[in-house]
């Protein structure tokens, strides 16, 4: 494990060392360049635009933009000039999110994404519609969710070196929000990333058939009203391995650390490995929780987890 704690440290210290913003810059005419053609726009829409189905990268100056897009098509890369120097800020497309993705594939590489906020509950940095995404030294905070996605089953996510603070919702009497909610995607991958400060909802709620979810921390002691730390609604295959994960007192749910199928089995678990994680209280709550709750007959690998006192392996429900 305290291997697994200095990979994790220096992949966390990574994300960090990226926001440190030091001022943000009015936005130009020259504030998006395609890289490939070496044309400026003042619009994040109109670069996007310009790439069209082909594949571009738009390198971003820095700055605090209220701004959106809509990428319809092709392959694109969204890069600051300078890590942690771009902030998009509070405003949405189509009423979604920042960034709202149907094309081929997207790459999101050390951008801040903050304040996103929808009448219907869901305003997210991210909305994937279609296609592959990988997300990269990014930071996601003060919003109703972090990245929400719609099906994609011959699709894949990933996420790195990243952090998700203060994100979800359960209020209004509206469907929660969450930090990530993946529906029905071939495959999530999330690596060397926080999660935060959840004000609702779970930190990761996934409907991927399979996912990766590796050295990554949960600290949940500033939480408000948060439930689980990974929900595979519908079951999953893959690894859960060498996380963090510690669970703080302001809880809607606290039962369970990782459940299994809790929405009805669409996919066999039974190769699922869970193993090496460490779970543990963020102080002395008096209470009790399971690590795996399992709504199925299935049976997972759980292997070499250290669970603190108070917290049960794994129940079926």
């Amino acid at each position: 494990m305290a291997e697994t704690q200095s990979r994790l440290t220096r992949g966390i210290a990574l994300a960090l060392s990226v926001f440190a913003l030091a001022g943000a810059a009015p936005n130009r005419p020259d504030s998006f360049s395609v890289m490939e053609t070496g044309r400026t726009y003042a619009r994040l829409a109109d670069a996007v635009a310009a790439i069209g189905n082909r594949t571009g990268t738009i390198v971003i100056a820095p700055g605090m933009y209220r701004q959106c897009a809509v990428q319809e098509a092709g392959a694109i890369t969204y890069r600051a000039q300078q890590p942690g120097s771009v902030i998009f800020d509070g405003a949405t497309c189509e009423g979604k999110a920042a960034l709202v993705l149907r094309g081929r594939a997207a790459r999101v590489e050390a951008i801040i994404f903050q304040n996103m906020r929808v009448p219907d509950g869901n305003g997210a940095g991210i909305r994937l519609e279609r296609g592959d995404l990988t997300v990269s030294a990014s930071l996601f905070r003060n919003s109703e969710e972090g990245i929400l996605t719609h099906d994609d089953p011959q699709s894949t996510i990933r996420i790195e070196h990243s952090i998700f603070g203060k994100l979800g919702r359960c209020d209004r009497d509206l469907d929660c929000a969450h930090s990530i909610y993946v529906n029905h995607y071939g495959q999530l991958i999330v690596t060397a990333t926080r999660f935060e400060a959840g004000q609702g909802g779970h930190y990761v709620k996934s409907r991927a058939a399979r996912v990766s979810i590796t050295g990554n921390v949960f600290d949940d002691r500033a939480g408000h009203l948060t439930n689980y730390m990974i929900d595979l609604s519908n079951g999953a295959s893959g690894l859960i391995a060498n996380n963090i994960m510690v669970q703080g007192r302001d809880k809607d749910n606290y039962s369970a650390f990782i459940t299994i199928a809790p929405e009805g089995r669409e996919w066999d678990s039974n190769a699922l490995q869970i193993r090496d994680n460490q779970a543990s209280f963020g102080g002395d709550y008096g209470r009790t929780s399971t690590f795996i709750a399992n709504w199925t007959s299935d049976r997972p690998q759980i292997i070499g987890n250290r669970l603190t006192r108070g917290i049960k392996v794994m129940d079926r429900r």
